[in-house]
């Protein structure tokens, strides 16, 4: 094999450290602070909370998660208003901003991460193409921090980059 060039298998191996990694990071941050995590995750389909619980010794400072891929459970479990659902679409940032307030208090943590995307390959739209995603966290106490963003890729690229951003986003909260 040619010096520099990696296989997709060795790109993906690499990704799955990154991803081990930033979890590690969150792990190591929480139990420093001796706070607790919650997730509510549409797009990713409990894939942070995978990453979150594949750490032994996650159940000291991971509390629990919500995969609320309909519409129905994103209102039933965490609260999201009907009225926003239809103003604005699952896919957006006051939907993110009500999911991770759901969370937060039906989990009672110090911090909680929502993700809400369209990770393909159909569902998108041309405001909301395939890619689109919204990831809320929030702190007790605090404003929730929300951003969009517009990831490229294939479903599985998707969903790897939301859980990524999630878990950089925890860490900055825990870091501020």
């Amino acid at each position: 094999m040619a010096q520099g060039y990696s296989s997709p298998d060795q790109a993906q191996e690499e990704s799955d450290r990154g991803l081990a990694d930033a979890a590690l990071r969150v792990a190591d941050l929480l139990v420093q602070r001796g706070e607790t995590l919650a997730t509510a995750e549409s797009c990713t389909g409990g894939w942070i909370a995978k990453l979150l619980t594949d750490i032994a010794g996650s159940s000291a400072w991971f509390e629990g998660g919500a995969v609320t891929y309909s519409n129905s459970l994103k209102q039933k479990l965490l609260g999201v208003g009907s009225a926003t659902l239809d103003r604005h679409g699952a896919v957006s940032r006051e939907t993110a901003i009500e999911m991770v307030a759901g969370a937060l208090n039906r989990f009672d943590t110090a911090i909680a991460v929502a993700v809400t995307g369209i990770a393909g390959p159909t569902g998108g739209t041309r405001d909301k193409p395939v890619g689109t995603v919204w990831i809320g966290w929030q702190r007790r106490g605090s404003d929730a921090l929300v951003e969009g963003f517009r990831f490229d890729g294939d479903r599985e690229a998707v969903r790897r980059q939301t859980a990524a951003a999630a878990l950089r986003g925890i860490v900055k909260i825990l870091t501020r």
